[in-house]
Formats: structure tokens, C-alpha cells, sequence
């Protein structure tokens, strides 16, 4: 007797064999997939960090409280962050004191420069803040008040900074475009801790952040500050980014900036008059001169001069 689906099963066994090896081929390529990226990924972070400077995480005294504080690190940057997130996300209004360095933070930076690192620090996170805060002036009431100490800037090396812009045209001069990582040698950093506080003087937000330069996106200037200067702006982004989201800003998925953040971070108004007291980014300026490797103090205006 024939059974009606004998021949099905029979087919059905040899395609069940062919599905099966099928299925398992594409697993194994799915795991060679998963395995490359994964390889990929940590040999991008091992070379990123290779490349790296190291920054102390150095305490300066200036935050009401160093309770709570919990590690939550970047890719090149370290922290220990806590936050109020219930209140900080509650706030309106925010109010910043113009950023200082502490007594020991870099005695190699001269007066100028530690004002230019500073104000970039205050500039970048003016312009942060303003995507989710009105940003008031110093004589105006706020519902938290933000501010940063830097506590230690490392010198670039001058003379390492310029060998590698130098060495990262030539590929230019020879036709070819390819990218020329930065010499590892003489690289600059930056630890800076920071605090919001609401009306009453509680702490609702605080952040002790250290990075070092690297030799893959941090341009090299011919300046001692030109490292501190470049973290200066990193820096203010990330603990914008704490107080806007009232989370920690690593570890999470790259947002689309307000066209407001972008016409100011190429050097058009700020969103708030307040922002002005830092003044303006040198703009596209800054970015040729950056690119060429010239110093920061010759492109960066800094805050108006009544400011200073």
C-alpha cells in the first residue's frame, strides 16, 4: 500500500537536511559576523586608548558634596557622576558662574590661556544647556546654577603638535588623501569637576570628568592649551548633556542638535543673550585654523572684554 504523503516525506527529510545545514551555515556566518564586529570594536577602543593620553581623576573641593558619586565612563572619557533626575528635569532655568582654575591645575598654561580654556568651557555649555533651558544672567533668579572647576590641564607639546600636522600632509602633498593619525607623544589633557545647585544651595548634579587628548580626534595646535582648549568644549557638551536628560550622557545613542546649537557652535548668536557673556565661537575661522594647526589664541576672541 502507498501512502498518499509517503513521497512528501521522503522530499521532506532531504529539504529538512538541506534547511537544516542551510540554517546552520548561516548561524555559523552570523557568529563569524558577530565575532568580526565584536573584534572590530574592541581593536577600534584598544587603538583609541593606545593613542591616548591618561588624566587624573583630581578633586579640586569645590563641590558641596562628594557623596554618591558613581563611575560611569565614555570611551575616552572618565567620570563619576551623580544626579537628581526628578528635580534636575523639573528645572527651567539655569544660571552659570564663569568657570576658574584651581590654584595647582596648570601652572604651565599662561594666565591668557587658562582664561581661553575657561571660557570655552563656559561657551560650549551655555550653548548645551540652551537646548532644553532658558539660560539667565548672573543677576537673575534661576532654579539651578551651574559651575565648573578645572583642576588639571596638562601642556600640550608644542613641538610634537606641529611634527604631526606636518607629517599629516604629507599624504595630501603625495595625492593621496588618506588620514594620518596624530604622533602619540606630548599629549595634552583635561580633568575638570563640576555642580548644579537648586535655589537653596543643594547639590541636584555633580561630575568629576577627566580625558586625555588622543591621536585620532583631537587635531593637533601648535599651543600648549591647544589640547585643554579642544577638551574644554567636549567637556561642557557632556555636562550639558547631564543636565538637559538628568542622566549620565555616555553610553547612550548620538541626538540630532537644535539648528539654534548649530548656527552657535559655527559662531552665529546664541539662542539666549546670556550666552553672550562668554562670546562667540570663532566659527569656521577657528575650524581653518584648526585645521592648519594654528593656536586657539589666535582664532578664539574669548569672552568681551568687559567680561574679563
Amino acid at each position: 500500500m502507498e501512502y498518499p504523503f509517503a513521497h512528501v516525506t521522503n522530499c521532506g527529510s532531504k529539504g529538512g537536511a538541506r534547511f537544516v545545514d542551510n540554517l546552520s551555515s548561516r548561524c555559523a556566518r552570523g557568529r563569524s559576523r558577530l565575532l568580526v564586529k565584536s573584534v572590530a570594536a574592541s581593536t577600534m577602543a584598544a587603538v583609541l586608548l593606545s593613542g591616548c593620553a591618561s588624566a587624573p581623576m583630581t578633586r579640586g573641593g569645590s563641590l558641596s558634596s562628594y557623596d554618591s558619586l558613581t563611575p560611569s565612563d565614555g570611551v575616552l572619557a572618565k567620570s563619576l557622576v551623580r544626579v537628581s533626575k526628578d528635580e534636575v528635569l523639573a528645572a527651567k532655568t539655569v544660571r552659570i558662574v564663569p568657570t576658574v582654575f584651581s590654584q595647582a591645575a596648570s601652572p604651565n598654561l599662561s594666565t591668557k590661556q587658562r582664561v581661553l580654556v575657561a571660557n570655552a568651557v563656559d561657551r560650549s555649555l551655555c550653548v548645551g544647556l540652551s537646548e532644553r533651558f532658558q539660560v539667565v544672567t548672573a543677576d537673575q533668579p534661576a532654579d539651578l546654577t551651574a559651575h565648573v572647576l578645572v583642576t588639571q590641564a596638562a601642556p600640550t607639546n608644542e613641538v610634537a603638535a606641529g611634527a604631526s600636522k606636518v607629517v599629516s600632509f604629507v599624504p595630501m602633498a603625495l595625492g593621496v588623501p588618506a588620514p594620518v593619525p596624530r604622533l602619540p607623544i606630548g599629549l595634552g589633557s583635561l580633568t575638570v569637576e563640576a555642580e548644579a545647585q537648586d535655589p537653596s544651595g543643594k547639590q541636584q548634579a555633580a561630575m568629576i570628568w577627566a580625558r586625555g587628548a588622543n591621536s585620532f580626534t583631537n587635531s593637533p595646535t601648535v599651543s600648549t592649551a591647544g589640547d585643554a582648549y579642544d577638551l574644554a568644549a567636549s567637556f561642557g557638551g557632556d555636562f550639558s548633556q547631564l543636565l538637559v536628560t538628568g542622566a549620565s550622557p555616555f553610553g547612550k545613542a548620538p541626538h540630532m542638535p537644535s539648528l539654534d546649537k548649530i548656527g552657535s557652535s559655527l559662531g552665529g548668536k546664541p539662542k539666549y543673550a546670556a550666552c553672550e557673556t562668554f562670546g562667540r565661537g570663532p566659527g569656521a575661522v577657528g575650524m581653518i585654523a584648526e585645521r592648519v594647526g594654528l593656536p586657539p589664541e589666535w582664532s578664539d576672541k574669548g569672552a568681551p572684554t568687559e567680561n574679563q
